[in-house]
């Protein structure tokens, strides 16, 4: 079974752009929710991230990760491949 990883995220950011560089690189399937094309997403993402309101923000199997750079930190750690594959 894979996790479901899903990312908040809008055209043009370059954050968003290295977060889903790193999914893809993983070979992780993810679900875009675009914010700026639907701005319930965008109200929507800050509800779920605990107020957090900037992109990338990503959630793995309903738990928040974070953004590109907490991405990133968990999978320097050794901490992001267990997630993936839960």
């Amino acid at each position: 079974m894979t996790a479901k990883v899903e990312i908040y995220s809008s055209p043009f950011c370059g954050y968003c752009a290295r977060a889903k560089s790193l999914l893809a690189k993983k070979g992780v399937d993810y679900v875009d929710h675009d914010v700026l094309a639907d701005s319930t997403l965008r109200d929507e993402m800050v509800k779920r991230a605990g107020g957090r309101s900037t992109v990338p923000q990503i959630f793995i199997d309903d738990r928040h990760i974070g953004g590109c750079d907490d991405l990133h930190a968990l999978d320097a750690a050794g901490g992001l491949d267990p997630l993936l594959r839960a």
